[in-house]
């Protein structure tokens, strides 16, 4: 249970975390800070309070935020060690990735700053759905005998599960290039897959695919209405209610939405992979480490 609640806990701060990152992008506040790793010039957790103003306290807001999901994905992969097996892989992938996207982060403040962000961007997407697999992988659910899923669903989740993944990518194209077009492309290629997937895997009967079929549909809703919304409010004359909040608030809510749709789409493919019966921790993972590794090379290609 140690490991399903750090899991948990991991993805709550992913989740937070991406939302104080679409404030430090939406907000210019990317380079409110210009070193790193320190904080003009003091240790980044000395940083004085005081100085927390302006987009001083969304990019250092950020970078703490980020050590603290650090800190526990590092105790997380801890705990998955004594379960061994494809967990344990995971949970070293996690701190790999975690490293990685810190890394990223402090160089786009002193390299290649657009061209980082692309990435940055992405591959926190990408850790939400990875510990949001983990949640699942050490919870009771995951241990319950899944309903057999034929060849095509399975294949169908898979497809819209990279569909989703490359649109996250076309949607930082949109943010640092302007690439709006193939954005729009890739929103309507997801909304014509991922219904089909969803109706299909929702007839399927299966105690944990159903439900998680019906969020990732409301989700899709959801993004929707954020989608439309974060375009006419960035590219039309059209007043908007709220008018600079509401501005900042679509395209931060429509980024921590995509990702959530992605989580919620990985573990739909996960389940649905999985054996009718006595299904192995280890293999789960094995299936997890094949979906999110699918989806991550399909997304670079875009």
């Amino acid at each position: 249970m140690l490991a399903h609640r750090l899991a948990l806990a991991t993805a709550a701060a992913t989740a937070v975390l991406i939302v104080v990152g679409g404030l430090v992008t939406n907000t210019g506040a990317a380079l409110a800070v210009p070193d790193w790793p320190s904080t003009f010039g003091h240790n980044m957790f000395l940083f004085p309070w005081s100085g927390m103003v302006g987009g001083v306290l969304y990019e250092h807001s950020h970078r703490l935020l980020g050590a603290t999901v650090g800190a526990l994905t590092v105790a997380l992969a801890a705990a998955l060690w004594r379960r061994g097996g494809g967990l344990r892989a995971l949970g070293i992938l996690a701190v790999v990735t975690v490293v990685a996207q810190g890394v990223l982060g402090g160089l786009r403040v002193v390299l290649l700053r657009d061209t980082l962000a692309m990435i940055h961007g992405p591959l926190a997407q990408a850790f939400l759905a990875l510990v949001a697999t983990l949640a699942y992988l050490t919870s009771e659910a995951a241990a319950r005998a899944a309903a057999p899923a034929d060849r095509a669903l399975r294949q169908l989740a898979v497809a819209g599960t990279v569909a989703i993944y490359a649109q996250i990518v076309l949607g930082a194209l949109l943010t640092h290039a302007g690439w709006l077009w193939p954005h729009v492309a890739g929103a309507l290629a997801v909304f014509a897959l991922v219904p089909i997937v969803t109706a299909r895997a929702r007839r399927d009967g299966d105690a944990v695919a159903a439900p998680l079929a019906r969020v990732l549909l409301v989700l899709l809703g959801v993004q929707a209405a954020l989608g439309i919304g974060a375009y006419l409010a960035r590219f039309s004359g059209v007043w908007i209610p709220g008018e600079q909040v509401t501005m900042l608030a679509l395209p931060v809510l429509h980024r921590l939405v995509g990702g959530l749709m992605f989580a919620a789409a990985v573990l739909l493919a996960v389940r649905l992979h999985a054996p009718a019966a006595g299904l192995a921790a280890s293999a789960r993972a094995r299936m997890a480490v094949h979906t999110l590794s699918t989806s991550g090379a399909a997304g670079e290609r875009a």
